[in-house]
């Protein structure tokens, strides 16, 4: 589950800078600049998924070695 993790953080990363770089002045000019927080939050609750998802693997580990 942990590539899952990282591949939501990177991708919720490379779609926030995309946004920032690219399309800025149109997020500004038509009042769409809640989706560059839409990126910052899912980049960072995705840190919170990855914990979760490293836990549960060595859990997981934890119980088949018993």
């Amino acid at each position: 589950m942990v590539p899952f993790a990282v591949a939501g953080i990177v991708g919720w990363a490379v779609a926030g800078l995309v946004l920032l770089v690219f399309f800025r002045g149109w997020l500004e000019d038509n009042g769409h600049t809640d989706w560059l927080w839409t990126c910052l939050a899912g980049f960072l609750l995705g840190f919170l998924g990855l914990a979760v998802m490293l836990r549960h693997d060595r859990n997981r580990r934890r119980r088949r070695g018993s």
